[in-house]
Formats: C-alpha cells, structure tokens, sequence
C-alpha cells in the first residue's frame, strides 16, 4: 500500500515536471518571438540617430555608424559598418549631399528587405550661399605668367584673367615698389596683356579692369615681380619687406610660365631636400575661402625665402602662388580642388627642405546646403520620414511610431515657435559664422548669415587676415564670431582680442559634442543653446 503510494506521488511529480517544463519553453518562445519582434536599425550620423531614437522609443534597436568626433560628409563606411547595414531592417540617413558615401554603400549591401529611409527626402535642399555676405565678392581678375624670379633685363609677360564673360576690354596696368608706395600707370599697356622690361629691384604689379563708364569693374591683388641678379652682395630678395594689401590675400592667382617652371623643378626635387611640414589644413574648403597654412621646419638655419606651389592633380606641374613670401599661406580657392606645397630656398636658389603635397579640398555640397536638420520645421518632416520606414519594417509598432513622432514633433514646433519669437522683432539679424553652416536658420528666420569661410583653426591668422575679418565686423556691426564646436578656442580668442568681439559656440550637430554627451543633451537641447547664443548677436 505504501509503496503504490509512493509510486502516485511519482508519477504527479513527473507529470507536474513536464507541464512545468512545457511552460517554460512556451515563456522562452513567447519571449524570444518579442525579441524577433524588435527591428534593428543604423543611423549613419548623429541628427539621424537622435531622431530615430526618439520615434522607435523602446520598440527598436537604434545603432549609430559615425561616432562621434568623425566628419559624416567624409567618413568611409567600414567592413562592419557594411555587415551591420546587411544584417539590418532600417537604414536612416540624410541625403547624398551630406552622407556622399550612403549610395556606394547601399549599392554593395545585398539585403533585398533592406528598408531605407532617405529623412531628407522631398525636402529641396536650398543653396544658402546667398545668405548674408559670403566670400564670393565681385568679379575678380588672376593674373598668369609670373615666375620664380627675373634678372635685370629680362622680359616681363604676364597675362590677365577675368574670370566672367564681359564686354569691356579696357585694361590698365600699375606698378609700385612696395606696399607704402603709391601706385603709378604703366602706359602703353591697354590690353589684358603685359610686356615690361624688368628693372633692377622688386616690384608689384596689378591689373585693372574698367567698365565703360571708366569706372573700376574688377582688380587683381598686387603680385611680387623677384628680381635677383644671384648677386650676393646685393641680395636685396627678402620677403619680409613686402607687407601685402590686406584685401589682396582674397583673390586667386596664376603661376609661371612653363619654361620657369621647368627651371623650378630641377633645383625642387633634389633627393637631399629636407621636408616641411604644413599645418592648418582644414578637412574640406569652400569656394571663397580663405586657406590659412603654415610651413613649419624644425631645423635653425638663416633662411627665409620661402615659396608655395599649387597644381591641379598629380599628372600636372606646379605653379608658384605670386605674392606668397614667407612661411605662411593666404589663399582663396576658386572652384576646383588642388595641391599645394612649400617650398624653402638657400640663399642660392636651390630648394634647402620642402613640404610633401596637401590636398586643398574645395566641396561646394554642388551649391546645396545639406544641414536641413537644423531648421526645426524641417526636422519634423525626417521625423515623419523615418516614422514610415518604421511602419513600414514593423507595421505591429505603427501606433508606438506614430505616438513617438508626434510628441516630438511637437517639441520641435515649439523649438521653432520659440525661435520666431526671439527673432520676431530684432533690428539687428545679422550673424558672423566661421563656417557657412546655418544657413537653413537664417532663412527660417529672416536672418542674415555672414561667413568668414577657411579661418583656420589651427594656424593664428595673420595681421592682414585678422584687419579683413575686423573690416567686416565693421561693416556689420556685430559683437560675436561664431565658431563650430571643436573649433580652437586660442585661435578663436586671439580673433576676439583683436577685432573687439566676443566669441560664442553654435552647435551645426553633426557630431554630438563631447560637452553635450556630458551633460546627456541632445538635439532640442542644443538647439536651444545656438538660440541663446544667437541672440548675442540678433536683438
């Protein structure tokens, strides 16, 4: 009897096990179908991220492709990064005028579910170059065939450049000896062609273009005429006494004639050259800026004689960059990308050390503005943009999506309603950038953007450089540069202290600054901080 007892509670206890054991497994399916559930999405740089985030909440795997720190418009998709696309459901970006390398990696991705979610679709991306005054200025004139040095005697040919179609042809040619010196008309030259015998000293030389009212249409900046004898004893080539305009470090110029040039590449290539290096070199330019390097040589030796060369690709010569005598270069881009290097010269003329080349590059965004997050209006429609391709992926999670994205839109009106408030009635709406970056907030708002454009952030600016920047303070009356987040806060200072402003961050939140990270902010947060801080300059 006992033992048919025990047996019973054996047999309940088994059969208690199993069930049990079976529910289990039915919570591990339940819960691993919710995990099956969740869609995992990248986002290919920060504004994407924080978006996303905000609309998948909880319900999504948000995953970020461009941490912070790296440049999304230059940023090179890695073999991860690829597999992460592939293994994903959603992938977010912008657009190509942002993210230029978002089409070669979705070429290569071979997940035919793959949904891709373009935030910045039907939003036309606006050329905000026209906001405010730019760098592009008026019609300017290069002038070509300069080169490296002439002797007593030899004849000058030089070439000038306009570069617009116009009709006017009435050309005028001046020289001087200096900077203090006034400047005095070459007669006999009415063409944008110069011929002149070349005396014994340097001098400058500029071209003038008048209109038919023979009123000034468009100059060149002065260019430096080297005359050396290889005399030593009446060595009279030293940079240092050319103390250039300061509005001529903004225009392009030419280099020298194919013959002078050859002559240049027997003595820049010697084997014992020591090298230079350049620093200053920002990650990409526009057309318009002002390119700030600096050669830097650590070796001590006494000289001075520096020259900086130029030239479209590697299969080209170099050309010499007139007017451009010491370690320091100031040089406005044109439209194209190039090379430029620096060159140091012994007192024979041989090259003593030079810099290897540095890519100049010149990215308009093809006169697009890609930065549309940073109009809060705009931002709304990535939100509903990515809102779809999470409906889309995931169309249990609609109602969740479709909630998410309507809270923070309605964030993000009020960040705008706000910004119309504070701008409504300000009489002064201008704002002085670094970079042209915001443009977008200027046109929202009826702002006008001012650029500095290609101030360096490593390299001090110059007297010259720091007098222009100080002319248009003037100009427009304004109490504070704004420097991007990452910008040098000693360059910046050393602006500030010598133009009489102040100095203040805007946020273009491309990258999540580190002070940001700190602090857990985000998007809404840092725009309200570039409101603050625009209102320094807007009241």
């Amino acid at each position: 009897m006992i033992k048919r007892k025990w047996l019973t509670a054996l047999l309940i206890m088994f059969v208690v096990s199993i069930v049990l054991i079976g529910c289990g497994q039915d919570d591990a399916d339940t819960s691993g179908a919710e995990d099956d559930r969740e869609i995992n999405v990248v986002a290919s740089f920060y504004p994407m991220y924080e978006f996303t985030k905000q609309v998948a909440g909880d319900r999504a795997n948000v995953t970020l492709m461009v941490s912070a720190g790296e440049d999304a418009h230059y940023y090179e998709p890695s073999a991860q990064d690829v597999a992460a696309v592939n293994d994903a459901d959603v992938f977010v970006y912008s657009s190509e005028e942002m993210e230029f390398w978002a089409e070669s990696l979705l070429n290569t991705i071979e997940n035919d579910a793959l949904i891709v979610a373009r935030a910045a679709e039907g939003i036309e991306l606006a050329d905000t170059s026209s906001d405010g005054h730019g760098d592009q200025g008026d019609a300017s004139v290069v002038i070509s065939g300069v080169a490296h040095h002439y002797h007593t005697g030899d004849q000058i040919e030089l070439t000038a450049e306009l570069d617009e179609d116009v009709n006017y042809d009435d050309w005028h040619w001046y020289t001087r000896q200096d900077s203090d010196s006034d400047w005095e008309m070459v007669s006999g030259q009415g063409t944008k062609m110069f011929e002149y015998e070349a005396t014994d000293k340097n001098f400058e030389v500029q071209a003038v273009l008048y209109d038919d009212a023979h009123d000034i249409y468009a100059q060149s900046e002065p260019v430096e005429i080297v005359v050396d004898n290889h005399d030593d004893d009446d060595h009279d080539h030293d940079h240092s006494d050319h103390d250039h305009d300061d509005e001529h470090h903004d225009h392009d110029h030419d280099a020298h004639d194919a013959e002078n040039h050859d002559d240049h590449e027997d003595h820049h290539h010697g084997d014992e050259a020591e090298t230079v290096e350049i620093t200053g070199l920002a990650d990409h330019y526009h057309t318009g800026d002002v390119v700030t390097l600096e050669a830097q040589f650590d070796s001590e030796v006494d000289y001075d004689d520096w020259h900086w060369y130029k030239r479209q690709g590697s299969s080209d010569e170099w050309e010499i960059i007139s007017g451009q005598g010491t370690n320091r270069l100031e040089y406005q881009t044109t439209g194209a990308s190039f090379e430029v290097k620096a060159v140091l010269y012994d007192d024979d003329h041989q090259a003593y050390a030079e810099s290897e080349p540095v890519k100049i590059d010149v990215d308009d965004h093809e006169d697009e503005d890609p930065h549309s997050w940073l109009d809060p209006v705009l931002a709304q429609e990535q939100v509903n943009a990515i809102r779809d391709a999470l409906v889309e992926a995931d169309p249990d999670g609609q109602e969740i999506y479709e909630e998410n994205a309507e809270a923070f839109n309605a964030e993000l009106q009020a960040l705008h309603e706000d910004f119309e408030t504070a701008f409504a009635e300000a009489e002064n709406r201008v704002f002085v950038v670094q970079h042209q970056a915001f443009g977008y907030i200027a046109h929202r708002y009826n702002l006008e953007q001012v650029a500095i454009g290609g101030l360096s952030t490593e390299v001090e600016p110059s007297p010259s450089r720091i007098a222009e920047i100080g002319s248009l303070i003037d100009e427009y009356g304004v109490p504070v540069i704004y420097y991007q987040h990452g910008a040098n806060s000693a360059i910046a200072q050393t602006v500030a202290n010598e133009t009489g402003t102040e100095t203040a961050v805007l946020h273009d939140l491309e990258v999540l600054s580190e002070e940001l990270m700190a602090d857990d902010l985000g998007y809404i947060e840092a725009m309200r901080e570039n409101l603050e801080a625009l209102q320094l300059s807007i009241y």
